[in-house]
């Protein structure tokens, strides 16, 4: 398998946040990136009005919708026969789901590479990864992989924050950070000029396919890579540049950020995630020295420029 492309392709997620992004690019991938591609969905989903748009797209390009229930093992048995590679696009939400479907994926006859959802912050950036709360369904997943996958080889794509959602000023969540178009309003954590490496969700569709299209140097890896580095100074100046307005910018302390995601987490509050990856990222939680970019072949020139993501905030397309 490692020396060949994959073949048969099924996705879980993939009409979800991030999944539509990785499975449009797999599905327009040219040359293909695989002779079938399949996704696994409810059939609420795949009945829902408002999924049919883009699974028409989908479908007409050749793609097979299966559907059954996630958590039913009889369903996702059959759905794995004669699939060779599997993409989770799975959500927060579902991510320790993905431990039956690893172990399913084991024990099929044909599974041989699977792409848990990783998408997002590194969680085992260093030693105190181990203990941020978001961080722990990835983190069971990973030990889950490290002591019972013999057969099945993962590949990791960590992309770090998607710029989309870090453009986002949540009304819930102001002094976590955002940019507000309509207002003309940043608010930036610390002094802004911290540098935090993004990924566009489109180069996460992107970076997906180019690991598929690569098994020989992304098979059994962490795959670290991103769109491009970036500051919160930098991106009030260049969403002030393509709205040709000053922007009222306001700051959050460091210490500020810790305080409010631990009240947060005291109180169960679901936002707390927010703050705690907010604040991993303002402390320089996705920086790298080199990213895996370049041994999927590709360049700086390849993926989206911070200019593309503030233009598609600017026209409301974000």
């Amino acid at each position: 398998m490692a020396s060949q492309l994959p073949s048969n392709v099924l996705i879980f997620g993939a009409t979800g946040a991030i999944g539509k992004y990785i499975t449009d690019a797999i599905v327009l991938a040219k040359p293909n990136v695989a002779s079938r591609v399949s996704i696994f969905t409810s059939p609420a989903t795949a009945s829902n009005p408002d999924k049919q748009t883009i699974l028409s797209s989908w479908k007409s390009r050749g793609l097979s919708v299966i559907t059954g229930d996630l958590s039913n093992a009889d369903d996702i048995r059959n759905a794995y026969n004669g699939i060779d590679t599997v993409v989770s696009c799975l959500g927060r939400n579902a991510l320790a789901s993905q431990i039956e479907l690893l172990k399913l994926a084991e024990e099929s006859s044909s599974v041989q590479w699977f792409f848990p959802s990783e998408y997002g912050t590194d969680i085992e950036y260093d030693a105190s990864s181990k203990d941020e709360k978001p961080h722990q369904n990835k983190l069971k997943v990973r030990e889950y992989i490290r002591e019972n996958l013999k057969k099945v080889k993962c590949t990791y794509v960590v992309t770090g924050p998607y710029i989309e959602m870090y453009l986002t000023l949540a009304p819930a969540a102001k002094e976590a950070g955002g940019y507000d178009v309509k207002s003309r309003k940043a608010v930036v954590i610390g002094n802004g000029d911290g540098k935090v490496g993004f990924t566009s969700m489109p180069d996460v569709g992107k970076l997906v396919v180019a690991a598929l299209r690569h098994p020989e140097v992304s098979m059994g890896k962490v795959l670290k890579v991103q769109s491009f580095v970036t500051t919160p100074n930098e991106i009030v100046a260049e969403f002030e540049k393509q709205t040709g307005s000053k922007w009222t910018v306001e700051h959050t302390p460091n210490q500020k950020i810790r305080e409010v995601e631990n009240e947060k987490w005291n109180a169960n509050d679901p936002i707390a995630t927010l703050y705690t990856l907010r604040r991993i990222w303002a402390e320089g939680g996705t920086l790298y020295d080199k990213t895996d970019n370049e041994i999927l072949g590709l360049t700086p020139g390849d993926m989206e420029p911070l200019s593309a993501a503030v233009e598609r905030a600017v026209s409301g397309k974000g």
